[in-house]
């Protein structure tokens, strides 16, 4: 999201706020993205160096070659830890979707508030459903 320029002119104050504010979150999504890309790096780069290695001398054992392909494999399922680690954004966002990541508190939407919210018809269909049901 970007942040809209305000109406009216900021003062001392709430200017250094309104950039600390903005400061943390860049800082923290550039250290996720630093997490995310150096974790990318230590497990991709020695299988694409070990690669281009087997293409010149042909002297790579094929079971240390799996093994550096498990390990980018498991750098592909650290993904989905990092992010709701990092990221609470993408926790809500689960959080809507998988039942064991929902909070107590939160509702869950039923079948017909559902099909309401995403049909275009609006509050006269609402309260023609309710009269049906």
């Amino acid at each position: 999201q970007v942040p809209r320029a305000p109406s009216h002119p900021l003062t001392g104050s709430e200017n250094r706020r309104f950039t600390n504010k903005h400061s943390k979150k860049a800082l923290k999504a550039s250290l996720t993205l630093g997490i995310l890309l150096g974790m990318f790096f230590v497990a991709w780069l020695p299988f694409f160096v070990t690669n281009v290695a087997q293409a010149v001398c042909d002297c790579v054992p094929a079971g240390f070659f799996d093994v550096l392909t498990w390990l980018g494999y498991c750098n592909s399922t650290m993904n989905p830890i990092i992010y709701p680690l990092f990221m609470r954004d993408f926790k809500r966002a689960m959080g809507k979707f998988l039942p064991c990541c929902r909070r107590s508190a939160e509702p869950r939407p039923s079948a017909i508030s559902l099909s309401m919210r995403n049909s275009n018809s609006g509050l006269r269909a609402a309260t023609s459903l309710k009269n049906v049901l």
